[in-house]
């Protein structure tokens, strides 16, 4: 990789936690937001691993599908890259236990017991060395700021964007940015594609700000790793 490039790892899409062999808990997300990440930061010379649970997307990806799998495959390239982008809308609960079997319909309540599944944002904040950025989303229907703001410190992130279920599987959003020690950005609405290409040119000035890499950026022909 050449020395003015950043490395991003690019999560998007909701995962699959299945209840047996047909159903599964899930989310509306459409990992829309993702790909327009990965296809700005492609855009403004950068490699990109894509982790996404979007089958369709045309960018060359790492296919996931449920949220184990995620962790697994953020865990495998997370040392390698300079800014992990947690765009995925991965679920929060997976089944204690999945049927091997479809469960057939009963007259009687069927009671399923979850468990938490691991926090891959966490994760991420707790194990970045010096030279790695971390960038969370925050989705929230109420209390925006102060809700993104306790994820971004929790969490230990440099960075986190925050917007509102009306967000989901749209075509353009509004979103607020916050990145340590800076005021928040409150962008207009727009499309999905201007944002990412303000996100990822905050990325890039944030490592500049931290003195990680001296990168003369948007000169290079961006390329996608799987």
């Amino acid at each position: 990789m050449k020395s003015n490039q950043l490395h991003f790892i690019i999560t998007a899409g909701g995962t699959r936690e299945y209840i047996d062999p047909v159903r599964f808990i899930s989310n509306a997300s459409s990992g829309k937001m993702g790909e327009a990440l990965a296809r700005a930061a492609v855009k403004a010379g950068h490699k990109v691993t894509f982790i996404t649970t979007v089958g369709n997307s045309k960018l060359k990806t790492v296919e996931v599908e449920t949220a184990d799998q995620m962790f697994k495959a953020v865990k495998k390239y997370f040392s390698k890259c300079d800014c992990l982008i947690m765009a995925a809308a991965v679920a929060d609960y997976t089944p204690v236990k999945k049927s091997k079997t479809k469960i057939k319909k009963l007259n009687r309540d069927l009671v399923i017991r979850l468990r938490p599944t691991v926090d891959i944002l966490e994760w991420a904040g707790k194990n970045k060395k010096k030279g790695q950025i971390v960038v969370g989303f925050a989705l929230e229907d109420k209390d925006l700021r102060k809700n993104a703001e306790k994820k971004l410190k929790d969490k230990n992130l440099d960075m986190v964007i925050v917007n509102s279920p009306a967000a989901i599987g749209a075509e353009s959003s509004q979103v607020q940015i916050k990145t340590v020690n800076v005021s928040w950005i409150k962008m207009p609405t727009a499309g999905k594609t201007a944002i990412a290409a303000r996100v990822i040119h905050l990325a890039e000035n944030l490592v500049l700000k931290l003195g990680l890499k001296n990168i003369a950026f948007r000169q290079q022909p961006g390329q996608m790793a799987k």
